[in-house]
């Protein structure tokens, strides 16, 4: 099971009211609630479609607002870490 989260790689990202919805090169489809990410809830429709892929698939990545996040992470169930950063 390790294998498949550490291995998973986002191949599209899109969003609707609530949630970042994520397609996966595997095929599998995983959606987080934005409340999770307070930047990207916060952000319009546009900041939130100029993301990048990095690592090949394995983190999004948001400039404008400052907001990178793990596949992996997501897959694990991590939410946004920075407010537990000092």
């Amino acid at each position: 099971m390790t294998s498949l989260i550490s291995e998973a790689k986002a191949q599209k990202v899109w969003f609707d009211e609530d949630n970042l919805w994520i397609s996966l090169y595997d095929g599998r489809s995983l959606s987080v609630p934005l409340a999770y990410f307070p930047r990207l809830r916060k952000a319009n429709k546009e900041q939130l479609n100029r993301y990048e892929l990095s690592g090949g698939g394995i983190g999004i990545h948001w400039e404008e607002l400052d907001e990178d996040i793990s596949v992996a992470g997501l897959l694990f169930g991590t939410g946004d870490l920075s407010s537990s950063k000092k």
